[in-house]
């Protein structure tokens, strides 16, 4: 009896295992994990495979109609905006030794290098509030926010009542929210923002993916637009710790950037198409010059824009993080809270450090979450072995997501330089190619190096035998954490 019990689960798990070999050869890295969890739990593995890691499919095709208004915004957009058309238009002359990488870059779908921008830079919540609530009570026509997390704490009430305010003296306001990041959200906040005539919607609430079997894809972009002429993006969500006041994780050390100008159309079509995703309604045509007005910026920046999603083949992200820091010539600075690179990406920087360019990598020195913590120093032995430094954050919390390549690049978003961010998340991030934009992100950059610890590698190989099995086993996990 014994023996037909256990010849049962080894062809239980063989017939998983072949399952998932095929319905993943295209990611060897989830097959492993999947395969994994099998071999834990043979006889639930291929369930929970079912409900959190199947593929997320395409979005639902448009109707002519909704194609109409779309080719619309898009001509909208081409009248206004002034496009970089080719690598001599380029105001960072760098990019005519980079010819591979500006043609990766001006290919992305949806998406532009834009010449006529101003940015301006947030590494704490307080500024960024004070700003961007400036903005919100200024605001005319139309306001559009669009975050992972909304809390109904202070800051969140805030918010609240302000949106409210906007509202009644007839500015529309139309919020996403991520149904997983925002769950906790109280149904009295959220009825009082309908009654006020606030429109809200919630991308894939626990019970509806649980349902639609797509509980581990998450919508993590943070956008905000106001008026069609201001832009937010970047790590920060709203609630009380984005100002510093969580008594876990104390001082929050963020990125987020407002930007005037070309780029703040594309952050409007990324909302747009979000906004069809979670309600079901395509902005009508007759909204469009609202939609895109005119924004008569006077800077030069040139920004670029880049949103990806797993309703995407391609993951645009991804590539522009992989083709710069390949081609990295003198620096490559990375600060995220989250490291779980994929494979290719830990071969860009392992040969961009071996080939001696100076790369840098800011952690957190306390974790969120405990288990991406130890997936993240997973990866550590073996980068540093390579010649990449790493830095653990001593002053508080950093969340922010910053990727500098030489005076190439600077990318600020919502992706974190993880597998979840490239490939399971909507996530949304800005490419500055001006010299100004790369010099504040790095002079940010080391300060915080002064509020952090460097890892020394000889004293990293000492940690213990525990330490070591944890992070193997999180590493096994982390194309699903």
């Amino acid at each position: 009896m014994m023996g037909s019990v256990i010849l049962f689960l080894i062809l239980l798990y063989l017939g998983q295992t072949m399952l998932l070999l095929l319905l993943e050869y295209k990611r060897p890295d989830r097959a492993a994990v999947w395969i994994f969890i099998s071999f834990c739990l043979p006889l639930i593995g291929i369930w929970l495979y079912r409900i959190a890691g199947r593929p997320y499919g395409k979005s639902a095709s448009m109707t002519r109609e909704e194609w109409m208004v779309w080719q619309e915004m898009h001509s909208q957009i081409a009248g206004k905006v002034s496009r970089v058309t080719s690598v001599e238009d380029m105001k960072n002359k760098d990019f005519t030794h980079h010819l591979r990488l500006y043609n990766l870059l001006s290919e992305i779908p949806n998406s532009t290098i834009t010449s006529c921008n101003h940015t301006d830079y947030y590494a704490e919540g307080d500024p960024l509030f004070t700003a961007l609530f400036q903005d919100i009570k200024e605001a005319k026509e139309h306001i559009h926010l669009e975050f992972y997390i909304i809390r109904h704490d202070i800051m969140g009430t805030i918010f609240q009542d302000l949106l409210i305010k906007k509202s009644q003296e007839g500015v529309q306001v139309r919020i996403i929210c991520d149904g997983f990041g925002s769950k906790s959200l109280s149904k009295s906040f959220i009825q009082r923002m309908k009654e006020a005539g606030v429109e809200i919607h919630f991308f894939l609430p626990p019970l509806h993916a649980l349902k639609l079997r797509k509980i581990n894809y998450r919508n993590h972009r943070k956008i905000v637009v106001i008026d069609g002429t201001i832009g937010y993006t970047g790590g920060m969500n709203i609630g009380d710790e984005y100002k510093g006041e969580s008594l876990k994780l104390g001082f929050w050390r963020d990125t987020h950037m407002r930007m005037h100008g070309d780029s703040v159309y594309y952050l409007q079509m990324a909302f747009i198409k979000d906004w069809r995703l979670v309600s079901g309604q395509t902005l009508c045509t007759h909204l469009v010059p609202d939609l895109f007005p005119e924004h008569n910026c006077k800077g030069t920046e040139q920004v670029q824009v880049i949103a990806s999603g797993p309703d995407e083949t391609r993951h645009p992200i991804q590539e522009m993080c992989f083709n710069a820091i390949a081609m990295a010539s003198s620096r490559v600075y990375i600060t995220t809270p989250y490291f779980i690179p994929d494979v290719a990406l830990m071969t860009a920087i392992k040969t961009a450090a071996r080939s001696g360019v100076d790369v840098r990598v800011l952690i957190p020195g306390r974790a969120d979450y405990k288990i991406v913590l130890l997936a993240s120093l997973s990866h550590l032995e073996e980068l540093m072995e390579a010649g990449v430094t790493f830095y653990r954050y001593q002053k508080g919390f950093v969340h922010a997501k910053v990727v500098i390549v030489d005076q190439l690049l600077a990318a600020v978003g919502s992706a974190n330089l993880d597998m979840r961010s490239f490939y399971s998340n909507f996530e949304l991030t800005a490419a500055m190619y001006s010299r100004s934009a790369i010099d504040q992100l790095t002079a940010n950059f080391e300060q915080d190096l002064q509020d952090s610890k460097r890892i020394e590698l000889g004293e990293f190989k000492q940690r213990s035998r525990a330490s070591k099995c944890a992070e193997v086993v999180c590493r096994l996990l982390s194309p699903l954490l």
